[in-house]
């Protein structure tokens, strides 16, 4: 193929998949103000297609499962904690790089720790399917960092320390998240319950620093 061809296809590959994104976040948008202006079990999936001006299979081509429409962050928040370790430093531990993010993801009042506003944790919480759905992708953030950590460490496959160090770090991450979507939902606002949670930080990782200080260390 001659290189204009090749690059005039590269262009209309750019191109669709940049209004296959927007179509996405249209249709995420536009669920969510329906979820939060009348609760997220009684909307359906015929009416979000109808606000976002496509086609009902369109909208299940995007969103499977109607949880995901309101939990659009699902696949970051599951690969969250294993991106983190697969990019720490050298000389870094697994622990050392999932404090040092949480800590920047709080200062940054980032909403896949938590931070989503009070209308839209409330909408999760009134939801029985969102409730269910969030601990989902919790059990999934813990399996892919077990499997992320046995391949970092190259641990052998009946060796349980990946998935004792996963569960340990994830359910830290699960606390402090259930613990800022609380605080949200008594009323507090996002500074507060960050500069809470920088204390809340210290403890939680500081309470595994004996066992996981020098797990999963890359090397320099």
């Amino acid at each position: 193929m001659p290189r204009s061809d090749t690059l005039a296809a590269m262009a209309e590959q750019g191109l669709r998949a940049r209004k296959k994104q927007q179509t996405r976040e249209n249709i995420s948008h536009q669920a969510t103000l329906l979820f939060l202006e009348r609760g997220f079990d009684k909307v359906t999936i015929a009416e979000v297609a109808a606000a976002a001006d496509v086609a009902k299979m369109t909208v299940t081509n995007y969103f499977p499962r109607k949880e995901d429409l309101a939990l659009d962050l699902g696949e970051v928040f599951v690969d969250q904690l294993a991106r983190i370790v697969r990019e720490r430093e050298p000389g870094e531990s697994a622990l050392a790089a999932l404090r040092r993010a949480y800590l920047a993801a709080a200062a940054d009042r980032d909403p896949v720790v938590g931070f989503s506003g009070p209308e839209f944790a409330r909408m999760i919480a009134e939801s029985p399917a969102l409730t269910a759905r969030l601990r989902e992708f919790h059990d999934d953030r813990e399996a892919a960092l077990a499997s992320t950590l046995a391949a970092e460490t190259g641990a052998a496959p009946d060796d349980i320390t990946p998935r004792v160090a996963a569960a340990q770090l994830g359910g830290v991450h699960r606390v402090l998240f259930e613990e800022t979507v609380r605080r949200t939902l008594a009323g507090e606002s996002n500074d507060e319950i960050a500069g809470a949670l920088t204390e809340y930080i210290r403890v939680a990782f500081d309470a595994l620093e004996p066992g996981l200080r020098k797990y999963a260390v890359r090397a320099g």
